[in-house]
C-alpha cells in the first residue's frame, strides 16, 4: 500500500488580477456560484515555477503542467499551450511536447474552455428507473457517454436532451471532456443548461439540467445515474466523492486470479508513453499526478479450465479505466481489452491449450467476436439526493457479454 502525500493548496486567481503576480504553487479552483464549494473550473488559474532538477529528465511541457496543477486534464493543458498561454523563460512555447530542463521557469495560464454544443437526437434509451429528480439508465456498448470535440452525436447526452425535452445544451464550468482525458469518476461533475437561457425561462422544461455525475467507458455497459436538477446532480457529487454510492461490476478475464478473492489498492496514473491509457503506478514510478485507487474482486466461475473466469468487481473509488488498470497489474486483464493487455492472441495462448482440438474451430470464431472489453455495470446503489432513501438497482449483462459467456461455458464442458 502506498502512503499518499497530500497535494498543494489551490486557488483560483481570476485573470484580471493575475497579471504580475507569481504564484509558486496551486489551488484547487473552485466558482463562487457553486454552493456546495465543488470545483468547477480551472479558467484563469496561473503557474510560475521553475523545473526542480529532479522533474526535467526528459519531462514534457504538457506533462510537466499537468503533474503541478491537481485533477486538470491532459487535454485541458495542451488547449492552453497551442492558444500561447505558456512560456519558458519568458518566450511562448506552443508545442506540447517541447521538453523542460532543469532551472527552466514556466509560466502557464489556463484557458477558457469553449462550450460544445449538443443536440437531442432520438436515440432509444434503456430507463431503469427516472423520477422528477433522477434517471438511472442501462447504457449500451460502444456508447459514449458525453460529447466531445469530434464526437458531438450518438452520445448518451444527445440521448437524454431529447428524453428530457430540451432541443440543444452547451457545457458549463468543466466543460466537455474526451474518453481519453484524465479524470476520475470522482471529479466528473459535468452540468448541461439550454443553449438560449431566455426561452429557457419561458419553458417549464427547461427546469430540468440533466448532470453527468459519473460515466462509464464507452466500451463499458450497464448502469449509470443521471440527475436532473442542480440539487440532485450536488447531493450525487458528493456522494461519489465520499465513496457511499454502492457499484459492482461483472467481468470476463483472461486467467485467472491467483487468490478466489481479494482487495487490490494501487495508485493509478497517466501512463507517460501513451496518453490515452492509465497505468498502475508503484515504487520509483510515483508521481504527484497519481492517484490513490482500490478496488475488491470476487472469482465467480472459473472458465475453460483455468483459460478464462467470471470475475465480480467491487469499486471504492472511481479512477480512469480503474478495474481495466487493476485487472492488468495483478497479470488477468479483461477478455477483449486490447488497451490494457486482453488481446485476442492472448486469449487464443491461454484459451487453446486448455480446450480439445475439436473446440478450436469455435474458439477462434468466439474470440474473433470479442469487440469490446467484457466489463459490466451490474449495481448501483445510492442515496435519493431528495428523500434521502437508499435506491439499488441491478441489470443482468448485454446480449454480447452472454454470448461470449455461454460459448466458453459450453467449450469448458
Amino acid at each position: 500500500m502506498v502512503v499518499l502525500s497530500s497535494s498543494p493548496n489551490l486557488c483560483h486567481i481570476p485573470w484580471k488580477h493575475s497579471i504580475g503576480i507569481r504564484v509558486s504553487t496551486l489551488v484547487k479552483c473552485f466558482s463562487s456560484t457553486n454552493p456546495v464549494g465543488l470545483r468547477t473550473s480551472y479558467e484563469g488559474v496561473r503557474l510560475e515555477e521553475k523545473v526542480d532538477v529532479n522533474e526535467a529528465s526528459k519531462t514534457r511541457l504538457d506533462a510537466w503542467i499537468s503533474s503541478k496543477i491537481n485533477g486538470i486534464s491532459r487535454a485541458r493543458v495542451q488547449s492552453s499551450i497551442r492558444q500561447g498561454l505558456v512560456s519558458v523563460n519568458g518566450r511562448v512555447i506552443d508545442k506540447v511536447s517541447y521538453s523542460v530542463r532543469a532551472g527552466d521557469v514556466v509560466t502557464c495560464t489556463i484557458a477558457k474552455l469553449q462550450p460544445l454544443r449538443a443536440d437531442a437526437e432520438e436515440i432509444p434509451l434503456d430507463i431503469t428507473y427516472e423520477d422528477d429528480h433522477v434517471l438511472v439508465v442501462n447504457k449500451p456498448p460502444h456508447m459514449v457517454v458525453h460529447p466531445a470535440p469530434g464526437n458531438v452525436r450518438g452520445t448518451l447526452v444527445n440521448a437524454i436532451l431529447n428524453h428530457c425535452s430540451l432541443p440543444n445544451v452547451a457545457s458549463t464550468d468543466v466543460g466537455w471532456l474526451s474518453e481519453a482525458d484524465d479524470v476520475s469518476e470522482d471529479d466528473l461533475n459535468i452540468d448541461v443548461h439550454p443553449t438560449n437561457q431566455l426561452d429557457c425561462e419561458e419553458a417549464s422544461s427547461c427546469s430540468i439540467r440533466p448532470g453527468i455525475v459519473h460515466r462509464l467507458d464507452k466500451g463499458t455497459s450497464g448502469l449509470l445515474v443521471v440527475a436532473k436538477d442542480e440539487h440532485s446532480h450536488a447531493q450525487l457529487a458528493e456522494q461519489f466523492k465520499a465513496h457511499t454510492v454502492t457499484r459492482v461490476y461483472l467481468s470476463l478475464t483472461s486467467g485467472v486470479p491467483t487468490f478466489a478473492s481479494g482487495r487490490v489498492e494501487v495508485p493509478i496514473g497517466r501512463d507517460l508513453n501513451n496518453r490515452i491509457r492509465m497505468s498502475a503506478v508503484t515504487g520509483h514510478n510515483y508521481s504527484r499526478s497519481s492517484r490513490h485507487a482500490a478496488s475488491g474482486y470476487k472469482v465467480l466461475e472459473v472458465l475453460a479450465n483455468g483459460g478464462a473466469a467470471v470475475v465480480e468487481w467491487r469499486l471504492e473509488t472511481g479512477r480512469t479505466h480503474q478495474i481495466r488498470v487493476h485487472a492488468k497489474y495483478m497479470g488477468f486483464p479483461l477478455l477483449g481489452d486490447e488497451l490494457y493487455g486482453g488481446t485476442k492472441d492472448m486469449a487464443l495462448s491461454l484459451l487453446r491449450p486448455r480446450t480439445p482440438s475439436t473446440c478450436h474451430f469455435q474458439l477462434n470464431d468466439l474470440v474473433s467476436s470479442i469487440e469490446r472489453p467484457c466489463l459490466h455495470a451490474m449495481i448501483l446503489g445510492f442515496k435519493h439526493p431528495w428523500t434521502g432513501k437508499y435506491m439499488h438497482f441491478s441489470c443482468p449483462p448485454p446480449v454480447d457479454f452472454t454470448e461470449i459467456l455461454n460459448q466458453l461455458r459450453s467449450i469448458s464442458t
